[in-house]
């Protein structure tokens, strides 16, 4: 007997209601969803735009707010020059307007505190976002779940969330920063100025008290590649790495 196929989450209407610049290329809105809903760290939600003509775009964006947030959700979207639906949201897109989504989606790249940990999180780019939500997942839950986050940016001013992840890093409390730049050097003495590595994965696990239970990996489809052979040569097992890719 086959499965009952899962029932595809409706469309709906969502307002934005704030706008905050995160980087040079990167904005963060946050959407009130006319029905609001429960999602989990780590989920993303479906954007649909449709022109006047009746054409219509669609792109997946990640959740970057912690389930805990409250009942709008912060969707953190870089320009792409060649995209259908974030010039909208860079260009055009104001304080009031009414956009259409679903979701939340996905049930593979999620992690709650109550899984625990160690955890290991790589991500590349704007790849940090569904990470950036299961790290305030953890600082909302109070979560004692060590988490050493690897976050490879181009440069200083593109590190998204940067300064809410050195105050979080700050703090000492099982929350360890990682950041490379690849671009430019390093601002801070224990981050690094080159590609992510085998050899600072190994740094980065050693910062953690045990081996992690679980590691996630965000990013263009290249970084993904890199990165999640870069574990499984640092002596991550593969069937812990969980994936997700966006872009070519």
């Amino acid at each position: 007997m086959s499965a009952e196929p899962r029932p595809q989450s409706p469309w709906q209407a969502a307002t934005i209601t704030r706008i905050e610049k995160r980087t040079p290329r990167v904005t963060s809105f946050w959407f009130r969803p006319s029905r609001p809903f429960v999602h989990l760290a780590g989920q993303h939600v479906d954007i649909r735009l449709t022109a006047p003509d009746g054409y219509q775009a669609r792109r997946s964006y990640s959740i970057a707010s912690a389930p805990e947030a409250g009942a709008g959700i912060e969707l953190a979207i870089e320009r792409l020059d060649d995209g259908e639906v974030s010039p909208f949201f860079h260009d055009v897109a104001e304080v009031g307007d009414e956009i259409e989504l679903r979701g939340p989606l996905g049930g593979h790249f999620i992690w709650e505190a109550s899984d625990g940990g160690p955890i290991l999180l790589v991500g590349g780019g704007s790849g940090v976002v569904p990470l950036m939500a299961m790290v305030r997942h953890r600082t909302l839950q109070k979560s004692a779940a060590p988490i050493a986050l690897v976050f490879s940016a181009r440069v200083w001013d593109e590190v998204i969330f940067r300064d809410e992840l050195i105050d979080l890093d700050d703090r000492r409390d099982g929350f360890d920063l990682v950041l490379t730049l690849t671009r430019e050097q390093a601002r801070r003495p224990a981050d690094y100025s080159r590609r992510i590595d085998v050899a600072m994965v190994t740094q980065a696990i050693e910062r953690l008290p045990k081996p992690p239970a679980l590691a996630f990996v965000c990013g263009s489809n290249a970084f993904v590649s890199a990165a999640a052979q870069a574990l499984i040569d640092a002596g991550v097992p593969a069937e812990i790495i969980r994936t997700e890719r966006y872009g070519v």
